[in-house]
């Protein structure tokens, strides 16, 4: 049973940082790619940032490159994300989730992904 469960979300100045970690469990996660999306009220879930596990290839949404890091650590079975200069538009409910073997062309597409955290709360105030 595949489990991936979000932490780290919480409430932050504009300018802030927040680190998000992604604990997965269940399987090895070696061919898997692991992406952070996020949903804010009354919007559709967007792709924030994703990488394949195995090393590699990572891949960020336009309005979070250069502020986002993407990361993991084989030794925990955790995701990372690290989140700085924070803005109000950030604000949402931040999702981990993994994809087996996708291509990174699709990484971004969240309907291909097999498996989802429950979400943390990111609120960032002005």
């Amino acid at each position: 049973q595949v489990q991936l469960v979000e932490s780290g979300g919480g409430l932050v100045q504009a300018g802030g940082s927040l680190r998000l970690s992604c604990a997965a469990s269940g399987r090895q996660f070696s061919s898997y790619a692991m992406g952070w999306f996020r949903q804010a009220p009354g919007k559709e879930r967007e792709f924030v940032a994703a990488l394949a596990w195995s090393g590699g290839n990572i891949l960020y949404a336009d309005s979070v490159k250069g502020r986002f890091t993407i990361s993991r650590d084989n030794a925990r079975n955790t995701a990372y994300l690290q989140m700085n200069s924070l803005s109000p538009e950030d604000t949402a409910v931040y999702y981990c989730a993994a994809a087996y073997k996708l291509d990174n062309a699709l990484w971004p597409e969240a309907k291909k992904y097999n498996y989802w955290g429950q979400g943390t709360q990111v609120t960032v105030s002005s």
